[in-house]
């Protein structure tokens, strides 16, 4: 049977998609998230040896950003999709075949490797073929529910990592981990990729990393849309680490804690799921996104109550509704040949922006309450959306 034009894209968007969102619930669909730390401590590391097992593996993220965005540009975005995954899994392999500080330290360098290999070739493969069928409208909606379907993986891999631990140990929970990259990978396999990619025409990386820099330096709307990326997706992201310790200050019991970071994921993941009737948002509605959900978080975090994890859920779903449409305003701005490369450049802004959020925590909290940090850490949102809304007035004036 002949497929008609409209049936042809259709289907190829439905490939896309669906292929999307399994790579996305697997990726995070990571027995060894809720007890690797667990793991360490009963191999015998201390405290500062776990801690610079996490340092490690937040430098090499860092270091191999940009590069591994430069050479998703330069070769087969779904190769670097498909190996990624593969070395996440050699690293637990590792962790659970050979258990030590330097078998740990490994396993980072690989599982981070692995996160910087995807960051960026996705984004950009998603957004090339959705845009090769005539659906780029549908980029914002698509990402948004990957994002949901992360967070659905990440709550499947957390319940199911206690059973698993008592029934088989660490070794279990590693095997299941490693299964579940290589399923990851075995799904990249999958995702269509129909672009003409520079190695074919004579573009080195070397040439696509100059002049992605060079728009950069000459775009003063690319530059914009590169700088908001980190603005949004910093902050709020630090933030999450720290909501056990806002919770339990409001006197709930232990056992209560992980009902309550329950609720708070339940509007990151409704946040998500708006992504695609959000994106008619202009600049102004994304600057006023921006202050409700600041302000939601500064009222949430000092009432200190149930009704202000509440106010702390739905700022969460703000922050993250908005940075969906933070990586939707980069693609449109920036070149095919250099999307991926641009978008681990914003990548690796947020990363470096996060790091010093955590120093900011640390120095505030030293003298401060939960509560009264977070609040204070919402400035940062007010800040950007007074920023958005004068560049809007700017651009308004004749």
């Amino acid at each position: 049977m002949t497929l008609s034009p409209a049936r042809v894209p259709a289907t190829g968007v439905r490939r896309l998609t669906t292929t999307l969102y399994g790579y996305a619930f697997l990726d995070d669909f990571v027995l060894l998230y809720p007890v690797y730390a667990l793991l360490f401590a009963d191999t015998g590391m201390s405290l500062w040896q776990i801690s610079s097992l996490f340092a490690l593996w937040s430098v090499t993220g860092v270091l191999l950003e940009v590069p591994s965005g430069v050479w998703a540009d330069a070769v087969s975005r779904r190769r670097l999709l498909w190996i990624g995954p593969l070395l996440t899994a050699a690293g637990f392999a590792l962790w659970v075949a050979a258990p030590s500080y330097w078998a740990f330290a490994a396993g980072f360098v690989l599982w981070g490797a692995g996160g910087a290999l995807g960051s960026g070739a996705l984004e950009a493969l998603v957004y090339d073929e959705l845009d090769r069928l005539g659906a780029v409208g549908r980029y914002a909606r698509a990402m948004g529910r990957a994002r949901a379907a992360r967070l659905l993986g990440t709550v499947a891999a957390t319940g199911l990592a206690g059973p698993l631990l008592a029934g088989g140990g660490y070794a279990a929970v590693g095997a299941a981990s490693f299964l579940a990259c290589v399923l990851t990978a075995l799904t990249a396999t999958r995702f269509p990729e129909h672009r003409v990619r520079p190695e074919s025409a004579g573009e080195s990386w070397v040439t696509t990393l100059r002049t992605g820099l060079a728009e950069i330096r000459g775009d003063r709307t690319v530059r914009g849309a590169l700088l908001l990326v980190p603005a949004v997706a910093a902050v709020w992201g630090a933030l999450d680490e720290y909501t056990p310790l806002l919770v339990r200050d409001i006197g709930v019991a232990e056992a209560t804690v992980p009902y309550l970071i329950m609720l708070i994921w339940a509007g990151v993941t409704v946040g998500s799921l708006l992504a695609g009737p959000a994106e008619r948002l202009g600049t102004t509605g994304l600057a006023v996104l921006l202050a409700g959900a600041a302000l939601a978080l500064a009222v949430g975090a000092a009432a200190r109550s149930l009704a202000g994890v509440a106010l702390v859920s739905l700022a969460f779903a703000g922050f993250q509704l908005a940075e969906v449409l933070a990586d939707v305003r980069l693609q449109h701005r920036i070149d095919e040949s250099r999307r991926a490369t641009l978008t681990s450049v914003a990548s690796l802004g947020t990363e470096v922006a996060t790091v010093a959020t955590f120093g900011v925590y640390a120095l505030l909290g030293t003298d401060m309450a939960h509560s009264t940090v977070f609040a204070v850490l919402a400035i940062p949102y007010l800040v950007t959306a007074l920023a958005l809304a004068r560049a809007r007035a700017a651009t308004a004036r004749p």
